[in-house]
């Protein structure tokens, strides 16, 4: 009898064992982690000079507001500070086209006699009051970096806070043609000299993707006929030599073909909005791709 009890002991523990070991071994398994959301990219957006041929630009934002592509900042050169500037204040891209096709060489800069030039850009201060719905850099609806050259110290100077007319018209002082800009203790001129896209000013904002709108000009072969094409390609053969640095930098570039474009074409203004046009439907479907969200990748915790 008592063997009989021993082998119904070992057989219940035997039970019992086996079920501990199901329980351990056979759990259902843990709930899967949710996905992280992908992440979002900044994008940053850089506009270069070209004086008249800058009308391009427009071109270019027609198709990105068409298509509802925004930046998350912008940065600009020369003329390109000025369209960048009248975006970022909310001038519809319609009216800025509609703008441009009364905009002549008197309708922003006189002759003048000057040491230090040949014209003054002063009435240019009336022209960006009505293009450009703000005063200071803090009351645009987009972060904007505009950059100009100090004319003493060859450097590069990026404004971003504070008055926003006296940094875009000395971005927008062409050496050699326009008297400098003097202002807060600097003589200033063109800022497409000491960068001829504002990539940089850019990365400074902390974009993580750039896209610039590079204008195409007639080139170094192109036989110079007036002392104004004279310095016009000189500014050409000098970018066109330092360009690897900033397209390096970028994600993707906007050319526009603005080679048969003189320097002061702004009678062809309909012609120039429509070569940008044409060059960014051209890259709409690599544009539309950098504004994809980025998976982000899972955290993997080691147990």
């Amino acid at each position: 009898m008592a063997s009989d009890i021993s082998e119904k002991m070992r057989l219940g523990l035997r039970r019992a064992v086996k079920g501990i070991r199901e329980f351990a071994y056979n759990r259902p398994p843990a709930a899967r982690e949710p996905e992280p959301p992908p992440s979002r990219r900044r994008i940053g957006l850089a506009l270069g000079g070209g004086f008249a041929r800058g009308l391009a630009h427009i071109g270019v934002l027609k198709v990105l507001t068409d298509n509802h592509i925004s930046f998350d900042a912008l940065a600009g050169v020369s003329v390109g500070s000025i369209i960048a500037a009248a975006f970022a204040g909310g001038l519809p891209v319609e009216e800025m086209a509609a703008r441009t096709r009364t905009v002549r060489w008197k309708s922003f800069a006189r002759w003048t006699v000057g040491r230090l030039g040949l014209a003054t850009n002063e009435r240019m201060e009336g022209l960006l009051q009505e293009a450009v719905h703000a005063k200071r850099f803090e009351d645009l609806s987009i972060p904007l970096a505009v950059v100009a050259t100090d004319l003493s110290t060859g450097e590069a100077v990026t404004f971003r806070r504070g008055e926003l007319i006296p940094p875009l018209r000395a971005s927008c002082s062409f050496p050699g043609l326009f008297i400098p800009i003097e202002y807060q203790g600097r003589l200033l001129v063109d800022g497409a000299l000491t960068a001829p896209m504002p990539v940089a000013a850019l990365q400074e904002f902390g974009v993580d993707t750039i896209v610039a709108v590079f204008l195409k000009t007639n080139g170094p072969r192109h036989t110079p006929t007036n002392i104004f094409q004279v310095i016009g390609q000189s500014f050409q053969i000098a970018q066109s030599l330092n360009q690897a640095p900033w397209r390096d930098a970028c994600h993707l570039v906007i050319e526009p073909d603005t080679t048969d474009f003189d320097w002061d074409d702004f009678a062809r203004a309909e012609e120039l909005i429509a070569a940008g046009e044409r060059a960014a439907r051209q890259v709409l479907p690599a544009l539309q791709a950098l504004f994809e969200p980025r998976p982000v990748p899972r955290l993997v915790v080691a147990r």
